[in-house]
This record gives structure tokens, C-alpha cells and sequence, in this order.
């Protein structure tokens, strides 16, 4: 996969950068650590221009996240609700828990979003739920777009600085996404059980 992304973007560049980052968003198992850090290290062989490629990879990401957004607009909460209703008693859920969900989405949904875009994995999933909370577009736009654009900056010039040693900090990312996924998940499976220990 490394090798087909880097001749995408070799062969198609501030283009390719857009399209691979808006799959990445989509498909989260492909790396943008490796397209942003690539992406910086081209700027320092070719004629590419580091704040070009991070513009084009911020467009592919929100582009992406849009498409994500619209799929949880497409997802009803009387759908959920239905299948709470079917299995919740599994975690203790009921259907007042998706309302509750619903309204702590809009009150913070904002944060999350900007926030989110931060971590790994999380950072394109994170609009499914936005897009079915029915979060304000506007709102989602502007967060994605805020957050990608920072993360993008910082992975796009590291990649710049790293030079021929760019996938070092591929390296160094993909410890801090094996790091944070992990965390996560221990943080995830405690709500949970204080989640259903609360409910009893």
C-alpha cells in the first residue's frame, strides 16, 4: 500500500495528495501520517510547496468527512432506537439514552469534533455521529476544518524538517496512534462497566 500511495502522489501530486487524504478519511486503515510526511518530504525535492500540500490534503480531509457526515444524516435515530430497543438490555441501554446522547452531542459536539481530529482512527469516525446528531453543517464544517488543517500542518512540515528521514516520523506516529488507540480502548471498556454498573 506505502508504494502505491507514494507513486499516487509522485504521479499526481497536489491531485493526489486531495484524493488520497479524502479515501483516508473514508477508509481509515489507510495511514495520513504516511501521505502528510511524504507530502512534506516532496516539497523539499520538488517544485511542490509545503502550505499547497496542506491545503489540498486539508480539502481531500473535509471533503471526506463530509461524505462520512452525510452517511450518519442517512443513519435515522429511529433506526438505532429500534435496535436498542432489540439488544440495549445487553448494556442496560434504553431509548432515553440515545436522546441524552443526542442533546450532550450538542451542547459539546462542537469540541468534540475539533478535538477528535487529533486521534488517530477517531478522526474520521468521529462524523458519523455528527452527521446523525444532525449537528449544524456550518458548525462541522468549520471544526473539521480548524482541526484537520492544524493536524495537517504539523505532519506536512515534520515531513519537511525529517527530510530523506521522513518515515522516522511515520514511525513515531504510528507508535502514538498504536498508544492512543489502546488508551482509548481501556477508557471505552471502563465507561462501559460504569455504565452498566450504574444502571443496576
Amino acid at each position: 500500500m506505502q508504494e502505491w500511495i507514494i507513486n499516487t502522489m509522485d504521479q499526481f501530486g497536489y491531485l493526489g495528495i486531495a484524493l488520497l487524504i479524502a479515501i483516508e478519511n473514508i477508509f481509515p486503515p489507510i495511514p495520513s501520517e504516511l501521505i502528510l510526511t511524504f507530502g512534506g518530504f516532496m516539497t523539499t525535492y520538488t517544485d511542490m510547496n509545503k502550505w499547497l500540500v496542506v491545503l489540498f490534503a486539508t480539502i481531500g480531509s473535509v471533503v471526506g468527512a463530509c461524505v462520512l457526515y452525510s452517511i450518519g444524516l442517512l443513519l435515522p435515530v429511529e433506526k438505532l432506537e429500534l435496535l436498542i430497543n432489540k439488544w440495549g438490555h445487553i448494556l442496560r441501554l434504553k431509548r432515553a439514552d440515545i436522546k441524552r446522547a443526542e442533546g450532550w452531542f450538542e451542547k459539546r459536539g462542537t469540541s468534540t469534533i475539533f478535538f477528535c481530529r487529533f486521534i488517530p482512527l477517531i478522526r474520521s469516525l468521529i462524523s458519523i455521529p455528527a452527521g446523525m446528531a444532525k449537528m449544524h453543517m456550518g458548525k462541522f464544517f468549520v471544526y473539521t476544518t480548524l482541526g484537520t488543517f492544524i493536524w495537517n500542518i504539523v505532519l506536512v512540515f515534520l515531513g519537511a524538517f525529517a527530510g530523506s528521514r521522513w518515515e522516522l516520523i511515520v514511525k513515531y506516529m504510528d507508535v502514538y496512534s498504536h498508544v492512543t488507540v489502546r488508551v482509548l480502548a481501556v477508557i471505552g471498556v471502563g465507561v462501559i462497566v460504569w455504565f452498566v454498573k450504574k444502571r443496576k
